[in-house]
């Protein structure tokens, strides 16, 4: 298995944000996880992400247990990350934004500079390269010398995206990428996933529109008040009577 979640708790001293929540996701996958507000989602985020450590369970990845690693062992291990409230360094350009996510210069020292500048300018015209073509995926290559508060909300999206690939994740945790966005800039997100998964880059979806996870998503875990529920295909899911009372209400007969 590419990434297993087994029987994952997360609590807060009395509160049980995440009880007893396996999950098995396979390489290259597209895997939508749903719920109501409070049903654990984003827990299951941050215990992936290396910013909580489970109460109990554990999570494999590539055949590592990687539950308790910190979130910079996290981001070694393979796994990139975008947040419900954008965290783009507004103060910079979109081409930094991506630049600093990839670490460029951080191995670069004084004395390379000094001694060793075409090494140095060869290397950043290689970082460049590679967030040019990660702008062009996300279809925002144009103002990749515009700063990133500068441009509209749907295309600061598509940077905190691009962000979080310049890493070269396996997994790309995907929190709430819809929010603000209006239907056409929803369908834009979802060919935009859909390029990304053709990359081989295995997707975990969090959010709350129905219509983009049961298009875009292959397989859709339901949370609520912190339990799994169902899992399965959006066909199926649509069609649980116990997703459809607990989340999906009407629509999920639509």
């Amino acid at each position: 298995m590419f990434l297993e979640i087994d029987h994952l708790t997360m609590q807060f001293g009395g509160l049980i944000a995440v009880n007893d929540v396996s999950i098995n996701i396979e390489k290259g996958e597209i895997h939508g996880l749903i719920g109501p507000n409070g049903s654990g989602k984003t827990t299951i985020f941050n215990v992936l992400s290396g910013y909580y450590k489970p109460s109990g369970g554990k999570i494999i990845f590539e055949g590592r247990q990687i539950s308790g690693l910190s979130a910079h062992q996290i981001t070694a291990a393979g796994f990139a990350r975008t947040f419900q409230n954008m965290r783009l360094f507004k103060s910079m350009t979109v081409m930094e934004n991506l630049l600093v996510a990839m670490g460029y210069r951080a191995k670069v020292g004084l004395w390379q500079e000094i001694f060793n500048p075409v090494a140095v300018h060869r290397e950043e015209q290689r970082f460049t390269e590679k967030a040019l073509e990660l702008l062009d995926l996300l279809e925002v290559a144009e103002f990749a010398n515009e700063l990133a508060i500068s441009l509209p909300y749907g295309h600061q999206r598509r940077v905190e995206i691009a962000r979080a690939m310049a890493t070269d994740p396996k997994v790309i945790l995907l929190d709430e990428p819809a929010a603000g966005l209006n239907e056409i800039e929803t369908e834009e997100l979802r060919k935009i996933l859909t390029n990304i998964h053709e990359r081989g880059i295995t997707i975990l979806l969090v959010e709350h529109d129905i219509k983009l996870v049961m298009e875009a998503c292959e397989i859709i875990t339901v949370l609520d008040y912190g339990k799994k529920i169902a899992e399965g295909t959006a066909v199926a899911i649509r069609k649980d009577p116990v997703v459809i009372e607990a989340y999906l209400g009407k629509e999920g007969n639509q």
